[in-house]
Parts: structure tokens; sequence; C-alpha cells
């Protein structure tokens, strides 16, 4: 993976764990549970998928 590539990823994926953040501490205020859970499990799996994409490239990239 190209380090722009890898640029965009690692922003995406910090972008989407701060809106986990948010929506769990709007979560806690709201009453709407399930609503917000659905919201809460989507952006979840898309961060775990990207923060996995970023661990596979970075130990693909260290020389042993």
């Amino acid at each position: 993976m190209s380090t722009g590539l890898i640029s965009i990823v690692a922003i995406l994926s910090i972008v989407i764990w701060s809106a986990v953040s948010r929506e769990l501490v709007k979560s806690s205020k709201k009453n709407d549970k399930e609503n917000n859970g659905r919201k809460i499990i989507t952006l979840m799996t898309a961060g775990t998928l990207l923060t996995l994409l970023l661990t596979i490239s970075l130990f693909q990239h260290i020389p042993f």
C-alpha cells in the first residue's frame, strides 16, 4: 500500500473512532437506544476494519 493511501485510511480511522466516541456520549444522554445502538455498531465495525487494515500494513512494512 502506498504512503498516501495509508495516510487517508489513518485519517478515516481517526474520524470514525471520534464519531463512535461522540455517539457513546450521546447515547448515555438520550432514550433512543436502539437507533444509536445500530449506528454505534456500524461505526465500530468500520473503525475495526480500518484499524485492522492499518495494522496489517504496518506489519508488512517491518523489516525482519
